[in-house]
């Protein structure tokens, strides 16, 4: 069908009535507070719920981005999002922000690199979607990270303090730093300072790295030396943020985030340029070879073993997200068919399974016959994994961030 097909008026509709539908559905977040109550299945807020750093910023994220594509109502909730992480949810004595705080205002201890990376992205489209106060919310933001998660020496970024940022935790991660290299993209965009986009390139070298030496499934947790730690959370392996295992979703991710550095940075030429395609092509086709339809149903497993057989078969939403993306950037860089008939499959699922057609936005949890499943991700917490989805096949500009893509669409 042409509705699934890359390059399609069809798609391209049929895209944007998704986006819509998400930007509608996420409407509600706002608490009076500011932070995002996590959203429940029809977009009611659960407010017994506590109110999340992560969450707030990915909101703030993505209703600026809303602001750049007109969408009505957008300036008021990106505005509530930033009065979340400038209010209620930042730290005034200790600096930084909170991981959240409980439905009755109770701070969640620790300081989340994770959460503070997303507080760079928001901000950084805060300033382009021209919401006051955003441009006072990335210089706080990257002056904290700077301080407390950045190492300089390494090239890497630590995990998690305490909430007295007195304490560093000895775990170290990839997730955190996957996203430190979204949020330093955005960044180095967004300021035109060239380096944040360095700081991204030396992360993306070290994992390459650590990719190459494990059959390109990437491993994701480290002890406090940098040394992979295979076997974390084996007694836990379906941790919604450190899973045993590889993950396949994030081999896809890393694949399209390569790109996007790779493609902007100035300061390699083109054949190194293209070594690093590659190596996203390696990536994303691992992942996808040892993911999707991998027990025999569509969709793809959360985490595989270092053998690349599946162990948690469930299928999450964001996982589908950056398969749709990763497929129609590597397409467009490449020109290789394949990419675009992944893309089609996608999309096909996608519709099929993943979006809830009756109450919006995507199902973000399903098991592994396709059918929904809550032990992890219940309800439907943010939109900011889904709306991405919806736009970034269609940035011209591999490049560059999204949200600075979106500006230069409503200015042409």
């Amino acid at each position: 069908m042409k509705k699934y097909q890359l390059g399609t008026q069809e798609n391209i509709d049929f895209l944007k009535d998704c986006r819509e539908t998400l930007l509608a559905f996420g409407h509600k977040f706002p608490s009076p507070g500011g932070g995002s109550y996590y959203l429940s299945d029809d977009g009611t807020p659960w407010t017994d719920r506590p109110r999340e750093t992560w969450i707030t910023s990915r909101m703030l994220h993505v209703y600026s981005i809303g602001v750049l594509l007109n969408h009505e109502g957008s300036k008021e909730l990106a505005e509530a999002a930033l009065k979340g992480l400038t209010g209620e949810l930042q730290d005034k004595e200790n600096g930084g922000w909170y991981a959240g705080l409980t439905s009755d205002g109770k701070v969640l201890p620790t300081k989340q690199c994770y959460a503070h990376a997303f507080v760079i992205l928001a901000a950084s489209s805060g300033v382009l979607a021209g919401i006051a106060g955003a441009k006072e919310l990335l210089q706080e933001a990257l002056r904290i990270y700077d301080k407390y998660f950045w190492n300089e020496k390494l090239g890497l970024s630590v995990d998690t303090w305490n909430t007295e940022f007195t304490k560093l935790d000895d775990y170290r991660g990839i997730n955190a730093n996957m996203h430190t290299v979204e949020a330093f993209l955005a960044a180095a965009d967004v300021l035109k300072d060239e380096e944040y986009r360095v700081r991204a390139g030396r992360i993306t070298d070290k994992v390459i790295g650590w990719a190459k030496d494990n059959d390109y499934r990437i491993p994701e947790h480290f002890s406090s030396d940098w040394k992979p730690n295979l076997e974390c959370n084996k007694e836990k392996p379906d941790d919604p943020f450190k899973p045993y295992g590889a993950t396949p979703g994030h081999g896809i991710e890393w694949a399209r985030l390569i790109v996007q550095w790779a493609t902007s940075e100035k300061a390699i030429g083109e054949a190194e340029r293209n070594s690093y395609i590659e190596v996203a092509e390696k990536l994303y086709n691992r992942a996808v070879e040892d993911g999707w339809n991998a027990d025999g149903n569509p969709g793809i497993c959360y985490t595989t073993g270092w053998d690349g057989k599946p162990i948690v078969h469930d299928r999450m939403h964001w996982t589908l997200a950056e398969a749709i993306n990763s497929s129609a950037v590597l397409y467009r860089v490449t020109g290789n068919e394949k990419y675009s008939k992944d893309y089609e499959a996608f999309m096909k699922y996608l519709d099929e399974f993943v979006i809830d057609h009756q109450n919006g936005s995507w199902f973000h949890q399903l098991d592994r016959n396709n059918q929904l499943l809550t032990t992890v991700w219940p309800g439907k917490s943010d939109i900011y994994h889904a709306l991405q989805a919806t736009l970034i096949p269609y940035n011209e500009e591999v490049g560059v961030s999204i949200a600075v893509a979106c500006m230069a669409s409503t200015d042409t």
